[in-house]
């Protein structure tokens, strides 16, 4: 079924949605213009901002759900834009206020453990600022209403995103890894931004409510566009979407983005820029559709992504690197369901907000364990702090349970929706995604049992205990979110036939078995990882240091060789033509340049000797020419 015809609204709560967009950005701008002035109060106000935003989203959602299914798709017209291109303007739906409740809900959470873990930061209130940002450019690149205004959003979360990895840019690898993620996110940018103009140049338009499957397949019928552009419009949004969601091969600057502040990992990976990706590939469903190639490219990418994202977290000791594998690796299952269509746009949304929940519990629950071990991120010197961490540990475990998929917690019921799914449309890729699963089984147990059980591997000036109540209160918080979310949103087909009127209805409504043979298959690979991993890191001993490895954990140690490879087709290629350009600069351009002024300036000098200052001289060369042009005139007169 085609997404519902958006209606222009102005009333209510939706007539004001820009407050949602405008009260962070408001506060972003008040904390870097009045600058120390705000120090003392700069996180208040930044956590306010964050608040307001969330309570204008729970009013829209509200206010959306007493309408009728039709009438879900409410167009916001804010200003005349660019004319004859594209005004600006919001779509108010239910993708878009699914995601503006995760952006606001969790990130006001972020907003309020960051209160305690920036407390002794000289910069919070700048910090702060840039938490702002982040939160007005994303809510601006999920609510807009074309591709333009869109693309604003986009690169405002890529210079958050570049701000808040760079936080702190006196460490030299934090400042490097925010340039990284910069460079690396222009990639994925150029793809979206080719696929803009391709999209403006074909169909004459970049609004939402006009490029619906119904005019991009009647254009298609038409021969108006071939199935190469719209594969070509596919492939080049799915690069930009690997750009912000860290999908192969873009992936690389994820890892290293962990050098930011821990509330910056969270709402990176939890609420915003790795979310935005799956969002744009759900959002130009449309394309995707029409295009089976492009299509079946994104499920690939995906599962690639899951696999590869899963085998690093296996062999990370850093437990914010851990972490960010995983990331890595659920994104990669969203991005396979967003590659199946109308039932896959449902569940890989419904997985992103479960997903946002457990995994901002588990990176706020390792940054509280690093306030308690001043800052130290290798797990290999944590071990048994669960009796002087419970509410850090027990929180987290719960987002560990949910993340891999224990039995009626979130992830079972949206991660097994997208492999069931799966494995219905292409059984290879389904039970590839199964394959994951087992994966992640592993490596997350792995790093809960090195870090809360097992011998106590402290450094002797640690002194582990738990964080205040401004830190753990939203771990609490997002904790019953991942033990119910799940459940609230697939059984029944709750969430699905609530985003319908955004994304399509499909054919045929999936029925949820917690029987089903590819449900048995993965709860039983997640146990057997679960026991290896206490097998080698719960039971045993563990090492002071990693063990050396065979090849494959050095391959996983060495994040799969991204950066060796990208330094090998990129990096030293581009060196070696910078060096070829400053060769022919230097001896070719400047060397034809320096070689006429030489040439000018020897020329010059020799005819200054002409000039004597002898009359003699001047009369012999008088006589000289005159004799020359007597002779010429004889010659041409006897022709």
């Amino acid at each position: 079924m085609e997404p519902a015809e958006i209606i222009q609204h102005s009333g209510g709560a939706i007539g004001v949605s820009w407050l949602m967009i405008a009260l962070p950005l408001l506060g972003a701008a008040v904390l870097l213009l009045l600058g120390r002035r705000s120090d003392r109060w700069g996180h208040l106000l930044g956590v306010a901002m964050s608040l307001g935003a969330f309570a204008v989203a729970v009013a829209v959602f509200l206010q959306l759900l007493g309408l009728s299914p039709e009438q879900r798709r409410q167009g916001v017209p804010l200003y005349e834009f660019i004319p004859g291109v594209a005004d600006m303007g919001l779509l108010i739906d239910p993708l878009s206020i699914s995601f503006a409740l995760l952006i606001t809900g969790v990130g006001s959470l972020i907003h309020i453990y960051s209160i305690g873990y920036m407390s002794h930061d000289h910069d919070r209130r700048r910090f702060f600022a840039y938490l702002n940002l982040f939160v007005a450019a994303m809510l601006l690149l999920v609510l807009a209403d074309n591709y333009i205004a869109l693309f604003i959003g986009w690169e405002g979360v890529g210079l958050a995103s570049y701000l808040l990895i760079g936080f702190w840019y006196v460490r030299p690898r934090a400042a490097t890894a925010a340039k990284k993620a910069f460079v690396v996110n222009r990639v994925g940018d150029f793809g979206l931004l080719i696929a803009i103009f391709t999209i403006f140049t074909v169909f004459g338009t970049v609004d939402f409510q006009s490029l619906t499957k119904t005019a991009v397949g009647g254009a298609l019928q038409a021969g108006a566009v071939s199935q190469a552009t719209l594969t070509a419009i596919g492939l080049l949004l799915l690069l930009g979407a690997c750009g912000k969601s860290a999908q192969l091969p873009l992936q690389s600057w994820l890892l290293d983005a962990m050098e930011g502040p821990t509330p910056v990992s969270a709402l990176i990976h939890a609420a915003t820029m790795v979310t935005a990706g799956v969002y744009l590939v759900v959002r130009s469903g449309a394309f995707f559709e029409l295009a089976p190639t492009a299509q079946l490219v994104v499920t690939i990418v995906g599962v690639a992504t899951l696999l590869a994202g899963a085998i690093i977290g296996c062999a990370k000791d850093d437990i914010k690197k851990g972490l960010a594998g995983s990331t890595m690796s659920q994104i990669g299952y969203m991005m396979l369901a967003a590659g199946l269509g109308p039932v896959g746009y449902a569940f890989a949304i419904a997985h992103l907000i479960t997903h946002g929940f457990f995994k901002a519990n588990m990176f706020l629950g390792a940054g509280s364990v690093m306030h308690g071990m001043n800052d130290e991120v290798d797990m290999r010197r944590y071990g048994g702090l669960f009796p002087v961490m419970k509410v850090t540990a027990i929180t987290f475990i719960i987002g560990y349970l949910a993340i891999i998929g224990f039995p009626l917690l979130s992830g079972y019921f949206t991660k097994d929706g997208i492999i069931e799914t799966a494995v219905h449309h292409n059984a290879i890729l389904g039970w590839l995604a199964v394959l994951g699963a087992g994966i992640t089984g592993f490596y997350m147990s792995r790093m809960v049992f090195m870090t809360f059980f097992g011998k106590r591997r402290w450094a002797d000036d640690a002194h582990p205990h738990e964080s205040p109540a401004v830190m753990t209160i939203p771990l609490v918080v997002l904790s019953i979110g991942s033990i119910f979310l799940g459940a609230f949103l697939v059984l029944g087909n709750r969430f699905m036939l609530f985003i319908a009127p955004a994304v399509g209805r499909p054919e045929e409504l999936p029925h949820f078995d917690p029987f089903a043979p590819t449900g048995l298959a993965t709860l039983a690979l997640v146990a057997v990882g679960a026991a290896f991993a206490w097998f080698r890191y719960g039971a045993a001993e563990v090492p002071a240091l990693a063990p050396r490895g065979s090849f494959l954990t050095t391959f996983a140690r060495r994040d799969l060789y991204g950066d060796t490879l990208n330094e090998a087709l990129l990096m030293r290629p581009g060196q070696w033509l910078t060096r070829i350009a400053v060769f022919f600069d230097n001896r070719g351009i400047d060397g034809v340049v320096n070689g006429l002024a030489a040439g000018i300036g020897g020329s010059s000098g020799r005819l200054r000797r002409i000039q004597t200052g002898y009359v003699r001289s001047y009369a012999l060369s008088i006589l000289f020419g005159a004799a020359v042009v007597v002779g010429a005139l004889l010659y041409v007169g006897n022709m």
